[in-house]
This record gives structure tokens, C-alpha cells and sequence, in this order.
């Protein structure tokens, strides 16, 4: 340990990241495991509207929360009113709270209409807390409400609308009054999640970082977790998670994978993608049926009448595409190729793959989304 800290005080005074080839870095390829952003939501009020709040006889909880707020601030409803609120909406409010979130700072609101009202723009939405999952309130919004989508009403019933006016946003309308508490400051170690689970990746990042601050300093718990030692005084962590975001490695090649999108028709092809031996031939049969009808005229002084004959005449064609044959251990750019070179579809290009893949002659993962 001794050994790992004098390394780290060296790396602290001067680090420069080894570039590597195809090298990313390690904030690009994992995160701190308890550094994450945390989802808050509350319940109030939005006032103020211009006659498109909710129809109180049709939401009864806004007229209930409209009576809580007005005990609160001393002022009693006659037992057994019912007041016809239009300015007033009930409405969801929700925000994410960045990490390392300190008291005072502010966050953005995003402020959606619970009940029936029509249109949010120009309210103001009511002092409410926001809370966590455990409970607590982290923040406090309030603030006056931009809305993108606008409505309007005729008397006739005739109604236009644009994008979403039932929804509006706050900018900084949160203030932060609880700090989340992360394991960066308190553990003696910290441990590393990887975006994408990979072995190779964890192992590679677990050498990188001992390349850099000294043997011990990082070791691979599986294919997503690295545990990194951290020193023991908390104020040199910011520092030496600094170098270590910033180490540079060559994580490790995506296992072969073919996805494809069936209601889109997207195929994506990884590059390590193999095709053993297999012959493959494609072609569509086409019927074609095309009506024209007839004129039967009758003859002079027939006492006919004229009608219309149909005639329906049908055509079958089939496309006739040569077969293709793979060879053992063809490529990425083999497969693109023949696929092209028949003609194919997105959609046919698809039924090829399964029929590759049920045949053991893909070897690759096969992902239909």
C-alpha cells in the first residue's frame, strides 16, 4: 500500500496519458459505482391559467389539494362549497438530481397536468417539495412554467392543437436543500462499472491503471467491475480519480452480433461476423392481375342493351437469381456483397440471416427487435 501511495504521489505532480491505438479513455468505458444521477417527483399546483385549469367537477383531488393549501395558510372554505376553479391544475413534478448536488444549487422541473386541463402555458406552478424514492425531500420547485404546444377552441366545437400544452418545463425552477450521500468519500475503495460488461475490457482497464499508479493499485471483479484502491485522505480522491479517468486502453472486440429490426427492416452487422460453408439462392414469385373489362355493344334493332364485360387476365413471374455459395470463414464484407449482388430487401435480407442462422451456418448471436 505504502508502495501504491508514493506512486500516486509521483502521478499526482506529473501524469501524461499513454496514447494508444484505437485507445478510449476510462470515463469514456465505465462509471464510479454509487456516482449516479437520482429521479425526484412531487405533486402541487399550477395557477394562474386563463380559464384552461382543471374541470373541478371532473378532479375532485385538485379541489381537495386547493382546500389543504388554503388551511395551511389560514383561510377556511365554507363546509359544503364547491368551488368551479378554472385557473387551477393539479399537476406531477419531476426532475433528476445530478450527482455531488450541494444545497443551493439549482436544477431544471419538468411539470405535467394530472387532471383534464387543456393547456398549462402561462401558470406558475406552487412551492412544492420533491422527493426521493427513500422519501426524503431533496429539492424545492417553484417557479413560473414555459410551454412549447399551445390549444384553441372554437364554440362549435372546433379545436386545434400543437405539440403538448399539457406539459412545461422550469429552468432551474428546483433548489437543492439535501445532498445525496456517495460512497466516493467514505470507502476505501471504489469500483469501477463498466458501460458494457466485457472481460477482456475489465482486465485491460485493471493493467492500464496499474501501468499507471504501481501493481495492486486496480484488479477485475468480473466482466463489469473494477475495483480501484483510493487513497486514504479524502481530499486527494477528486485528484486521483482525475488520473484515472483519463488512463487511455484498448478495450476489448464486441462478441459477433447481427441485429436486426423487423418493423424497420435495419440489419447492423458486427465485424467479426462469420459465415461457414452454405449456398444460398433467393428469388420472389410475383402474381399480377390486371382487369380490363370489355364493351359488349348489341346489334342494330337487337333490342340489346350494352353492358360491361369484365376480363381479368393473370400474370405469374419469378425472379430467377442465380445461387451464391459462402466459403468457410467469410467475412463482413463477403456477406454485404452477395446479399447486394441478388437484390435483396432489408425484409429479404433478414429471412436469409435466419435461414444462415438456423442452418449452424452464422456464427453469430442473431437479435431481432
Amino acid at each position: 500500500m505504502s508502495r501504491f501511495l508514493s506512486v500516486f504521489s509521483i502521478a499526482l505532480v506529473a501524469f501524461l496519458p499513454l496514447a494508444t491505438a484505437h485507445a478510449e479513455r476510462v470515463k469514456d468505458l465505465a462509471a464510479v459505482a454509487g456516482v449516479r444521477e437520482n429521479q425526484l417527483v412531487g405533486y402541487g399546483l399550477v395557477v394562474g391559467l386563463d380559464g384552461t385549469g382543471d374541470q373541478t367537477s371532473q378532479t375532485p383531488f385538485t379541489i381537495q389539494t386547493v382546500r389543504n393549501m388554503l388551511l395551511q395558510m389560514g383561510v377556511t372554505t365554507p363546509e359544503g362549497a364547491n368551488p368551479q376553479l378554472k385557473n387551477v391544475a393539479a399537476v406531477m413534478v419531476h426532475a433528476t438530481l445530478p450527482p455531488f448536488s450541494k444545497p443551493g444549487n439549482t436544477i431544471d422541473i419538468t411539470v405535467s397536468s394530472m387532471g383534464n386541463a387543456k393547456s398549462l402555458r402561462g401558470g406558475s406552478l406552487i412551492m412544492t417539495p420533491l422527493k426521493g424514492a427513500d422519501g426524503s425531500i431533496y429539492a424545492i420547485a417553484q417557479g413560473n412554467l414555459v410551454v412549447g404546444g399551445f390549444g384553441a377552441q372554437t364554440k362549435d366545437g372546433s379545436s386545434i392543437s400543437v405539440n403538448i400544452p399539457s406539459v412545461g418545463r422550469v429552468p432551474n425552477g428546483a433548489t437543492v436543500e439535501r445532498e445525496v450521500i456517495t460512497p466516493f468519500l467514505t470507502e476505501s475503495a471504489l469500483t469501477l462499472n463498466l458501460h458494457a460488461p466485457d472481460f477482456t475490457t475489465a482486465t485491460r482497464m485493471a493493467r492500464a491503471i496499474d501501468g499507471v499508479l504501481g501493481a495492486g493499485a486496480a484488479q477485475a471483479l468480473d466482466a463489469s467491475s473494477v475495483r480501484v484502491a483510493t487513497p486514504a485522505n479524502g481530499e486527494q480522491r477528486a485528484s486521483f480519480m482525475s488520473i484515472v479517468e483519463n488512463i487511455e486502453l484498448a478495450p476489448g472486440e464486441a462478441s459477433a452480433r447481427v441485429i436486426v429490426n423487423s418493423r424497420t427492416g435495419t440489419v447492423v452487422i458486427g465485424q467479426k461476423v462469420q459465415v461457414s460453408a452454405a449456398a444460398v439462392t433467393h428469388g420472389s414469385l410475383t402474381v399480377s392481375i390486371s382487369n380490363q373489362p370489355i364493351i359488349s355493344q348489341p346489334g342494330a334493332l337487337s333490342g340489346g342493351t350494352t353492358v360491361l364485360v369484365p376480363n381479368s387476365q393473370i400474370d405469374v413471374t419469378q425472379e430467377r437469381n442465380k445461387m451464391f455459395l459462402f466459403t468457410p470463414g467469410v467475412s463482413l464484407n463477403d456477406i454485404v456483397e452477395a446479399v447486394n449482388r441478388v437484390g435483396a430487401a432489408p425484409g429479404d435480407l433478414v429471412a436469409i440471416l435466419e435461414a444462415l442462422k438456423q442452418a449452424g451456418a452464422l456464427h453469430a448471436e442473431l437479435i431481432i427487435i
